[in-house]
């Protein structure tokens, strides 16, 4: 896939930089729906149509990625603008893991979102801190 280092992981690199649009703290699920309504309130009008859906696809698949396999504790999610897209930064717990996208399974068993937002983004990868492991997406503005 595109992107992509060897072993399946992404690559381990730094978001370019970006101006913050939107924000969320998350602790469940249960709370994406309300998060992906904001992101087509606040972004749906100045938006190509098909950039919003990829934006919230990505950010929605990143968001629960993190919720389901993050080590637990609180998980942050951003989408920032810069100059060529959309950064969709999503930050959990599991710092020593980086994100692995699924091998070998069949694609009913799920597992393949990393590999989709790999497919759509013009950059992507993930970096840790002394807390957190970041993930992030550059999505194109159309």
């Amino acid at each position: 896939m595109t992107g992509q280092a060897a072993n399946g992981a992404w690559p381990s690199a730094s978001p370019p930089a970006a101006e913050r649009l939107l924000h969320w703290q998350l602790s469940g699920v249960a709370e994406l729906p309300a998060m992906r309504a904001q992101v087509r309130r606040a972004m749906g009008p100045s938006i190509d149509p098909d950039a919003l859906d990829q934006l919230i696809l990505a950010l929605d698949e990143m968001a629960s990625n993190a919720l389901r396999h993050g080590g637990g504790g609180r998980v942050e999610a951003s989408v920032r603008s810069t100059d060529t897209g959309y950064l969709i930064e999503v930050s959990d717990a599991a710092a020593a893991r980086p994100p692995m996208p699924a091998v070998d399974r069949d694609p009913s068993e799920g597992g393949l979102g990393l590999y989709l937002i790999a497919r759509m983004a013009l950059r992507h990868g993930w970096y840790a801190s002394a807390r957190a492991k970041h993930v992030w997406a550059l999505l194109p503005r159309s």
